[in-house]
């Protein structure tokens, strides 16, 4: 029977309302931490953003952070909120500076919305302003005021304090910040303002070349040549190539990392190949020329248009009211400074030319075996039970799309037991045959050589690069045994060298399992460490039973299903602390060295060690 649909059906909310009800409009997802675009770190980023805005305006030179559990402290030295619009600035939606643009010229934040939400997702929320000798504070919980202290005397210095602990009903009671997330974050802020100092719980960061700094920070193995840095009004860019496969850009409008690119990225890409080909009067082909690029871009934007308040992706087609497109302003810039510097570099002109030649050269290498690849897959996709596959997938027009995961099983009875209890709307599993093989020091062609190598790239839809992804998750399933352990590395192994990007934007995880069940006639707990199942055997008592497990086709799919479900604990996999690609791989997958015995020796452990510990 359908429910009525009244007057009464009709609500209007407050703005707090709002944003607690539909947070994904305000920070684009909620997350417990362990993905860098989770809404905690928005919530920082967005009261970041206020503080490098007022160093962009001339106020203030340090920006203090401290995390101290679940709570953050951003302390500016700018020229800090007025006091009397204190309380209106951090809780009313639509108040601010920024509509002003003589106050904040070519500022990020525009909308007023910002801090609100954060305000808004805290438990506790604390705001100070100090201005010549005066302060103000005001405290609140989930956005509502608890507090109004009296404007009082002060010897501090101007600038703004927030602190903020968010709300646990809303991101889990398991969230918490992980400080290489953060880093990383006050890292990309020090790059595009050069002069500004930043600290986490004291540690500074701060850069001295800009963009450069950056590509070299994030960089994973050698370069072909010096890396290029070139700057100009409202502009900077940095770009060199690598040895690994695919492409790496990092775009900035206005200070904000833009992850998900937009016109100014997809502008830069289009003015490189036209560039190059240009310079060396030949019309190579575009993904020869951006094979192996490592890039990064920073533009200036008078009123930038994102395509969502997380402002992830930039979707303004002008630089500002009366300038030019950004396709003209980049298109000009690039095709300018960067042929300069090849005529001026001839030895990077020449690697980039030998660069662009080896690709082509494997790319049309490659271009028969790939045929002769499809056709296979064709074929054997009419049998093929290797993947059972969900109904939504990234990209898909539907609000839970961006839950759709690709499990990655050792077998058929693992790939039974999770196939059985499935979210068949978001989860697929892809079942392996065993180990595969080990890439390391392989071209791209085993990809196709390799039947199952290229049923999995098939699955993902990544042969063209990320952005055609299928799956917002790529999980990694093995035993919790030595050969799952070693699957494991194979195939961190096989993305790393073909695909780093998939790494790098955060998409391939690991999935905990338990590996112990501990249970008597009352209760049963799932321990995944030897620390929870002795909680659980205190817990439980005398009367408890351990089952140990090392295979996920042991565990039944009626247990599978809590595993994938509500308490799924994936383990994200990151390149954050990585600085040689080549180098990780030659240790651990290439030939058995010397230096990798020494390594196992050093670190074996006996059983007297064992029973010791």
């Amino acid at each position: 029977m359908a429910s009525n649909y009244t007057e009464a059906s009709i609500k209007t909310l407050s703005s707090l309302e709002h944003i607690r009800i539909r947070p994904g409009m305000y920070i684009g997802r909620l997350g417990n931490g362990a993905h860098a675009e989770d809404g905690i770190y928005v919530l920082l980023k967005e009261t970041i953003d206020n503080a490098i805005d007022e160093f962009t305006m001339g106020a203030g030179k340090k920006i203090e952070v401290e995390l101290s559990d679940r709570t953050v402290r951003v302390r500016d030295y700018g020229r800090g909120i007025p006091l009397g619009k204190l309380i209106d600035c951090v809780s009313v939606i639509n108040t601010g500076a920024k509509y002003d643009s003589e106050t904040f010229q070519k500022s990020v934040g525009l909308n007023g919305v910002g801090q609100k939400a954060v305000n808004a997702l805290a438990v506790e929320y604390y705001a100070q302003a100090v201005r010549e000798g005066q302060t103000k504070v005001v405290e609140f919980s989930r956005g509502k005021l608890k507090k109004d202290h009296k404007a009082a005397k002060t010897e501090e210095r101007n600038g703004t304090i927030i602190a903020f602990t968010p709300d646990e009903t809303l991101f889990g009671k398991d969230f918490r910040f992980r400080p290489e997330f953060i880093e990383d974050m006050l890292w990309n802020y020090a790059f595009l303002n050069r002069g500004l100092t930043l600290t986490l719980n004291g540690k500074p960061f701060k850069s001295e070349h800009g963009l450069k700094d950056l590509l070299e920070k994030n960089l994973t193995g050698e370069t072909l040549y010096p890396v290029i840095h070139l700057e100009g009004e409202d502009i900077e860019i940095a770009l060199t190539h690598g040895s690994h496969y695919g492409e790496d850009y990092f775009s900035f409008v206005n200070g904000q990392h833009t992850t998900m690119g937009g016109t100014h990225q997809a502008a830069f890409r289009e003015a490189v190949v036209e560039t190059v080909r240009n310079f060396y009067k030949k019309e190579f082909d575009a993904a020869d020329i951006r094979q192996s690029i490592v890039a990064a871009v920073s533009v200036r934007v008078v009123e930038p248009v994102f395509e969502s308040q997380t402002k992830t992706k930039l979707g303004s087609n002008d630089i500002g009211p009366n300038g030019p497109s950004i396709r003209e302003f980049i298109g000009k810039f690039v095709q300018q400074s960067l042929d300069v510097h090849l005529h001026r570099n001839p030895e990077t002109a020449e690697a980039i030319r030998q660069k662009i030649e080896a690709s082509e050269h494997e790319r049309k290498e490659l271009a028969g075996i790939r045929s002769i690849a499809r056709e296979r897959a064709k074929k054997a996709s009419l049998h093929n039970r290797k993947l059972r596959d969900c109904r939504l997938h990234l990209g898909d027009k539907n609000p839970r799309a961006e839950e759709s995961s690709l499990f990655i099983v050792e077998g058929d009875s693992a790939a039974g037991s999770l196939t059985a209890c499935r979210d068949v709307q978001t989860q697929a599993v892809f079942a392996l045959k065993g180990k595969p093989l080990n890439t390391y020091s392989l071209s791209k062609k085993v990809i196709y050589e390799n039947e199952e190598f290229h049923l999995l790239q098939s699955a993902l839809n990544i042969e063209e690069g990320p952005d055609g992804l299928r799956y917002n998750k790529v999980v990694i399933a093995t035993d919790a045994d030595v050969d799952g352990m070693h699957i494991r590395l194979l195939l961190i192994s096989f993305f790393l060298q073909f695909f780093p990007d998939l790494i790098a934007r955060g998409h391939l995880h690991i999935l905990e399992t338990p590996l112990f069940r501990v249970r008597n006639k009352k209760e049963t707990i799932y321990c995944y460490s030897e620390e929870e199942k002795q909680a659980a055997v205190v817990k439980l008592g005398a009367s408890h039973e351990i089952t140990r497990f090392k295979g996920l086709g042991e565990i039944s799919a009626g247990e599978f299903k809590d595993f994938i479900g509500e308490n799924i604990r994936l383990e994200p996999v990151s390149l954050a602390h990585l600085h040689n690609i080549d180098e990780l791989l030659a240790f651990f997958m290439g030939k058995n060295t010397p230096e990798r015995q020494d390594f196992i020796i050093g670190n074996l452990r006996i059983e007297k060690d064992l029973i010791e510990a």
